[in-house]
């Protein structure tokens, strides 16, 4: 099968000029790249008036439980993205040993979700990537392994140090799941069980990441407060385990952390003056998303969901928990204190007895229950099994554009995909292409394109993608660089960008002059 766009304004991905220019596809890989490609083809694509560029790579992605319920990931793919990487955050689907599958599956829900349409009893990343393939999947897929997930192999859900003997047996864990395809290892600093380690235990495990020469892709312990001291937490994991390191979804939360900016900034050049790769990711929005059971102090989570769920059945354990929330306990990421109940809204429940909450704030759901918000909050989160969604209001868009603008940055969008997602999910890089290129200048257009292609592959080591070039693999995207726009509207936040008239995946046409068609074309990238 052979396909030829025609007179298309090719832009590389590289960061250079763009130029008109033809492009021809045969099977799933690019065959040539040209000004004028005089070749026979079974289709031909007229990209006239349109960039022609890679598909772009969404290097912080939550679809690691939909894709296997639902394959096609027409949301992703819709704005233009052909790979994604999951594993995100610590915490995700693989490994999971079979005691553990019942907790582990309550404290994963409020991010990745729910379902009893799949076999959880998979094990191992090798046989959890077995599952995709066997599946089928819409787009390209790749896995970092998640410390959190190491961890609960190795010692379970408690709140303590690790031994030396349990740390050795996460490095052993960390190295099978490697070999067995992953390209990074993830923490979530924020996240149960990877909150309670030390920084002892997460250099000994990237020194594992370091001998392959993988990232080590972290949601850092504070971003906000503590920032700078987390900063340097993580840099002293870079020096000491040799690993590259990736800050996901960086950014600064509260306007009394704002001051933080210029010292966050003199990190990141430190860090590249001591010799560290260090990149990081970031969706365009001043808003996070994460699951709501980020608002309670860690110590409410140890031992896992069911026993989350016998706290917040406490009276006494309910108070501690206000008190903290109140008080702040040092290192914790206080949700509540740096956004507001007014600018914390619910997004996801598991159940229909809630689902009268979503969109909903939470002083709006104290006062729909007639109760104190955070004893509406607790309720909720009981109620539901943790397994709750939120957005929050955090930041400014001049504090977006400052780190967007910074030569470490890619583009992401840590899309949660379940109940009213967060308007990220649907149109993180086309707002980059219409808000941030086409209206407001921040990026020429080429620059916008490399960070959604090939700087991402680079910091993630994604071979022979994220580039127009000779023998590389056909993902690409074809849109009107006039008329391209991501949604910024968070109460109808599920709409489908303009302008991404065709995306192709492994030479496959997957969207074609804006119709998506329900194909599978993706490849798990191992």
């Amino acid at each position: 099968m052979r396909t030829l766009i025609k007179n298309g304004l090719i832009i590389d991905g590289n960061n250079t000029v763009p130029y008109e220019g033809d492009l021809l596809i045969e099977n799933d890989r690019i065959l040539k790249l040209g000004a004028k490609l005089n070749e026979q083809a079974d289709k031909v694509i007229d990209a006239q008036g349109r960039v022609v560029c890679p598909g772009f790579i969404d290097t912080h992605s939550h679809s690691d439980l939909m894709i296997l319920v639902n394959p096609y990931n027409e949301v992703k793919i819709r704005q233009g993205i052909t790979t994604e990487v999951l594993g995100q955050d610590g915490i995700s689907m693989a490994p999971l040993p079979k005691e553990f599958i019942s907790p582990w599956r309550k404290n994963l829900a409020g991010l990745d979700g729910e379902s009893d349409e799949i076999d959880w009893n998979y094990e191992t990343t090798e046989n959890y990537l077995k599952m995709m393939e066997d599946n089928g999947i819409g787009l390209n897929e790749t896995y970092l392994v998640p410390h959190g997930n190491i961890r609960m192999e190795a010692m379970g859900l408690e709140d303590r140090p690790a031994t030396k003997e349990e740390i050795q047996k996460m490095c052993e864990i960390t190295e099978r799941e490697l070999k067995a395809g992953a390209i990074g290892i993830s923490s979530g600093l924020i996240y149960i069980p990877c909150a309670y380690s030390l920084t002892e235990e997460i250099i000994e495990i990237c020194k594992v990441g370091a001998k392959y020469d993988r990232p080590f892709v972290v949601h850092q312990r504070s971003e906000a407060d503590t920032i700078v001291p987390s900063m340097e937490e993580i840099i002293e994991i870079g020096k000491k385990s040799g690993i590259k390191i990736h800050f996901s979804h960086f950014k600064v939360c509260g306007k009394s952390n704002w001051k933080f900016i210029p010292q966050m900034l003199k990190l990141l050049d430190k860090a590249k003056d001591e010799g560290l790769t260090v990149s990081l990711d970031q969706y365009p929005y001043a808003a996070g998303s994460t699951m709501l059971g980020v608002v309670l102090p860690p110590w409410a989570h140890a031992g896992g969901t069911d026993n989350l769920i016998e706290r917040l059945n406490n009276e006494a354990d309910r108070q501690k928990m206000k008190d903290d929330i109140a008080n702040g306990i040092e290192g914790w990421d206080n949700f509540i204190q740096f956004a507001g109940i007014d600018q914390i809204f619910v997004t996801s429940v598991k159940t229909d007895k809630n689902k009268d909450v979503i969109g909903k704030s939470l002083q709006e759901i104290g006062e729909m229950r007639g109760i104190d918000p955070l004893d509406a909050t607790f309720d909720l989160l009981r109620d539901e099994e943790n397994a709750v969604g939120m957005v929050d209001f955090y930041g400014k868009e001049e504090h977006v554009i400052t780190f967007m603008k910074r030569p470490e940055h890619n583009v992401c969008t840590d899309g949660l995909l379940g109940g009213k997602p967060h308007p990220r999910a649907y149109g993180s890089f086309p707002k980059i292409l219409g808000r941030f290129v086409r209206e407001l200048g921040v990026l020429k257009l080429e620059e916008a394109v490399y960070k959604m292609s090939k700087k991402a592959a680079d910091a993630f080591r994604i071979d022979e993608r994220g580039e127009l070039k000779e023998g590389y693999f056909a993902d690409i995207v074809i849109f009107n660089k006039d008329t391209v726009s991501g949604s910024d509207d968070f109460i109808d936040s599920m709409q489908f960008p303009t302008g991404i008239d065709y995306v192709i995946i492994n030479g496959e046409v997957v969207v074609e002059e804006n119709e998506y068609h329900k194909i599978k074309a993706g490849k798990v990238l191992r």
